[in-house]
């Protein structure tokens, strides 16, 4: 995982006291209708698909999470960097942590719902059709809201290769 970035923020796996943090950050844009809603405790029984960032004083102002589907395949999902941090490369930073978890989970392929389709091109994703993955939506979107009005665009990327089946 990255260590640290400049000006002593530091990119690191979520803890169980980060998930009210994490909560308020991902909110903040939930109630602007840009993310989906997250309470802490929904949160927390998922911790160890999340990373955050830091600041000096140790304040959570970004974060993002890996959502596994199958043994190969998972979403980045819940990507937030808080307003006054925006601009330092905290969103890139963790996408890359996040890719750096799947991998370590031996994930080859991720994948990512989106309003902000320049963000997931400028991190090497590239735009997909949504149908390509209908784990996500038997999972997540038949439930959702804005399942009928969703204008969240999917991007993919391959993040390591198949292992070899034993012979």
């Amino acid at each position: 995982m990255t260590p640290s970035l400049a000006s002593g923020m530091r990119i690191r796996s979520a803890r169980f006291s980060d998930a009210g943090a994490i909560a308020a950050l991902n909110n903040r844009f939930a109630s602007e209708g840009v993310m989906l809603f997250r309470k802490p405790d929904q949160i927390a029984l998922s911790i160890d698909d999340y990373i955050v960032a830091t600041n000096v004083r140790g304040t959570v102002i970004a974060c993002g999470a890996l959502k596994e589907y199958a043994p190969s395949l998972a979403e980045v999902a819940a990507i937030a960097v808080a307003p006054e941090a925006h601009g330092k490369g905290l969103g890139k930073a963790i996408v890359r942590a996040v890719e750096e978890l799947a991998l370590k989970r031996g994930t080859t392929e991720i994948f990512a719902l989106t309003l902000e389709p320049g963000f997931f091109e400028a991190v090497g994703f590239q735009r997909v059709e949504r149908a390509r993955y209908p784990e996500k939506i038997r999972r997540d979107c038949i439930g959702c809201a804005r399942r009928f009005a969703c204008i969240e665009i999917c991007f993919a990327k391959e993040v390591g290769t198949p292992k070899k089946a034993a012979a």
